[in-house]
């Protein structure tokens, strides 16, 4: 049986997909706490998934505070996917990590990266703050991470606990 030309482009095109994908979930992960002096003392370990949780339901991330300007680096090695502001998240930064998980940094006081930007794992990418439904409260950053590729299999019976297919708790990666 003779290919045209087309199958055989699709056949490399999806050959060239499968690749990306399993590289990204061979890429090793590096992950660290992303304020700068904090320790796990700076943070709440049962704030994730906790509830009721403002417009969102359940917190699906941790709250990491601190003084208000320091510097907020990157958990990982990725690529910057968005910088700007969110109604809720304030100034936020989107990276792109090992694995597909992608990492969010929110209430910044500053950005200090650009979307499309490598970053390394402890590259400044902005500075602690209380923007966004932060604004007068401590300063702090909500971290959280989620997954390109759903794993259902973390679904539970909790509120919203469908949306754990994608949400990870990231207190159980962050080291000093």
């Amino acid at each position: 049986m003779r290919f045209s030309k087309f199958s055989k482009a699709l056949c490399l095109t999806l050959v060239a997909v499968v690749a990306v994908v399993a590289v990204g979930f061979l890429l090793p992960e590096r992950i660290r706490i992303p304020v700068a002096g904090a320790t796990a003392r700076d943070w709440n370990p049962q704030s994730f998934w906790f509830e009721p949780w403002g417009a969102s339901g359940v917190h699906k991330g941790i709250d990491i505070f601190g003084k208000k300007g320091r510097d907020v680096v990157s958990t990982t090695d990725g690529l910057v996917l968005y910088t700007g502001e969110l109604e809720q998240g304030g100034k936020v930064v989107l990276v792109l990590g090992p694995r597909w998980r992608v990492h969010y940094f929110a209430h910044l006081d500053a950005i200090h990266t650009t979307a499309l930007s490598p970053v390394a794992a402890g590259s400044k990418i902005g500075t602690l703050g209380d923007s966004g439904n932060a604004r007068g409260k401590p300063p702090h950053l909500h971290y959280s991470i989620a997954r390109v590729f759903p794993a259902p299999w973390q679904m539970d019976g909790s509120t919203q606990g469908y949306k754990k297919a994608f949400f990870i708790n990231p207190g159980a990666y962050l080291t000093d």
